[in-house]
């Protein structure tokens, strides 16, 4: 059965003029239902995450004074968002449902987690509405665990993933790709294990060719048992916070490619939802639906 992660939390804790379009967290969940992509038994509400999880990935003193509210003004500034409890159980949760995809997906070959992809937290900061990196911390846990040895992580996000990159940059054992907006956020770019800068206004060719060149080499020179992905929608033309030129139909064949590869494979990922950012509300919905139509459609 396909798990996908949702929790209220997702939304309530940010602050009212950071809700739109985070409003996208309780909107994709009903659209799904609505078309009965999914049913209500195929969502599960992750608790918070533990402090031992957490501290596989950040540093004791940055977590002390993420949870305790003793972040400087810098601090608040680069994260994006003013310090609450609030916001800091709601990074724990998304944090969770990534572990708990992980663990999911690798009974059923897939898991989704409707947030997530906050890739531009480091270990000792967070920044960019990024507080936890919810990828680096499940991925840490799987292996801990032993349930994954080698670890392909494919950050499809417009922007770099930063923060991952720098966490596992002496892990040889998680292969960090980032293919993103060469001039987009963050201005100083992280060194990522595979990093692959686009030009303003890439579109669905031109993208798609480099990723149907790239991807499959990375599994065959990688050959990862585990594979996140972070599928941001933010790639599409008109996005806000993005400078490339997808197409939905683009954009969901990028989906289609990265999830077959794994079916096709035999290598459980876990998803999860990434950015999105267009003015047009109903087309970040309908982009990020597509992902969570196509885990069905590919492993179901």
């Amino acid at each position: 059965m396909l798990r996908i992660a949702w929790n209220p939390n997702y939304v309530h804790p940010l602050p009212a003029g950071h809700r739109f379009p985070m409003v996208k967290y309780e909107l994709v969940p009903q659209q799904l239902m609505h078309e009965g992509t999914v049913g209500a038994e195929n969502f599960f509400s992750p608790p918070p995450l533990d402090i031992r999880s957490i501290l596989m990935c950040h540093d004791a003193s940055y977590w002390k004074r993420l949870s305790e509210g003793g972040l400087s003004a810098a601090e608040i500034r680069a994260i994006g968002f003013p310090w609450s409890p609030g916001l800091v159980m709601r990074e724990r949760i998304i944090s969770s449902g990534t572990v708990m995809a992980g663990l999911y997906a690798l009974e059923n070959g897939i898991a989704l987690n409707v947030a997530g992809g906050t890739h531009h937290a480091f270990a000792d900061s967070g920044e960019g509405f990024c507080l936890l990196n919810d990828i680096a911390i499940a991925s840490s846990v799987l292996q801990s665990e032993g349930l994954a040895s080698r670890i392909l992580i494919v950050d499809l996000d417009v922007h770099q993933g930063n923060g991952t990159a720098r966490i596992f940059r002496d892990v040889p054992e998680v292969f960090t790709f980032s293919m993103h907006g060469r001039k987009n956020y963050p201005l100083r770019k992280e060194q990522s294990d595979l990093d692959i800068a686009l030009e303003d206004g890439t579109d669905d060719r031109q993208y798609l060719d480099i990723l149907r060149r790239t991807l499959p080499d990375l599994f065959d020179r990688h050959r990862p048992d585990f594979v996140f992905y972070l599928s941001g929608v933010d790639v599409m033309a008109g996005d806000r916070l993005g400078r490339l030129a997808l197409s939905l139909d683009g954009c969901r064949e990028r989906d289609g490619f990265v999830l077959r590869n794994c079916r096709d494979r035999g290598i459980p990922v876990a998803v999860s939802m990434g950015g999105g950012y267009s003015d047009r509300l109903a087309t970040i919905i309908e982009a990020h639906a597509n992902t969570f139509r196509l885990a069905r459609e590919i492993f179901f």
